[in-house]
């Protein structure tokens, strides 16, 4: 197994402690995974809003250096973590190959920059490889540190299996719960999963935004979680970056923390804090066992 690794453009923003974690992990797993050189945006955002076609012509051109890549690396699977980039990559994939008109304009764009794509790029999420590919059973055997103690709530938000259902069900989806299963912790059974977090929404209409978050991290903690674990850079953010505001906004206080599911993967494979960016988090994970020590009144060594 290798992978060539599409970052995209939160990975060293935003989403630094997903790429780190997710790095960190593949590096435990003891998987290869290049970078795919010369990446540029797959055009999620205001791209797809002016012009699809120019944000399938981004996405193309990552498909054709990938191509290029895997001359060398061997690896057609492009592993790409970020939900939306997952999505629009997918997305473009998918019009190139069903639309002639849009595909030849494309191609047109490609020739002008000396660059070919012959549709060989799988774009996979790292959720459908680890659990497809790499196996429960090779992660359960890298368990150091059992999560026991912790109940989390595993939250896909709505882009990585919706439209496309290409490796979990798409409405209710189960690959992220096994593997937190795997890691010793106990998985909150909620039917929120696939809920939108409010998106881009806390850019533009904030009190929409904030509600839809507050509603998820309403029921996470109504039904006793003590993490929500995500695959998404956005959702994270919107999650846990926006609890002061959400907290001001409706007055009641919120503290949840919201953590990456690969962040969970190493804390349960023995990796340090640092290596897995959870010194990044705005509301840091607690450790349930010394809170459990705490709220029952001995003392708790530091």
């Amino acid at each position: 197994m290798n992978y060539l690794y599409y970052p995209g453009c939160s990975s060293s923003s935003t989403g630094r402690p997903y790429e780190e974690s997710l790095l960190e992990v593949f590096k435990k797993l003891d998987v290869p995974v290049s970078e795919l050189e010369d990446w540029n945006c797959c055009g999620a955002t205001a791209y797809m809003a002016i012009s699809e076609l120019k944000a399938f012509a981004l996405c193309a051109r990552n498909f054709a250096l990938a191509e290029r890549q895997s001359e060398s690396t061997g690896a057609t699977d492009m592993m790409v973590p970020c939900a939306a980039c997952y999505l629009g990559l997918n997305k473009a994939q998918r019009y190139l190959h069903d639309h002639a008109e849009i595909r030849e304009k494309v191609k047109d764009a490609l020739d002008a920059a000396g660059l070919e794509y012959q549709g060989r790029v799988r774009v996979r999420h790292p959720l459908d490889i680890i659990v497809n590919d790499i196996g429960i059973d090779r992660v359960t055997s890298l368990v150091s540190r059992p999560l026991e103690g912790y109940r989390v709530a595993c939250y896909y938000g709505c882009q990585i299996i919706r439209p496309y259902a290409d490796f979990d069900d798409q409405h209710n989806p189960t690959s992220m719960e096994r593997i937190i299963k795997a890691l010793g912790a106990e998985v909150v059974d909620w039917p929120l999963k696939t809920r939108c977090c409010g998106g881009s929404l806390t850019g533009t209409a904030q009190d929409l935004g904030l509600r839809l978050s507050k509603m998820l991290l309403d029921e996470a903690s109504r039904r006793g979680c003590n993490v929500v674990a995500t695959a998404c850079p956005l959702c994270q953010f919107n999650l846990e970056c926006y609890q002061p505001q959400i907290s001001r906004r409706f007055g009641k206080t919120v503290d949840v923390p919201v953590a990456f599911f690969t962040q969970l993967m190493g804390m349960a494979f023995g990796l340090g804090r640092r290596e897995l960016g959870l010194q990044r988090l705005f509301v840091p994970l607690r450790d349930p066992s010394r809170e459990k020590v705490a709220a029952g009144g001995s003392h708790v060594t530091k």
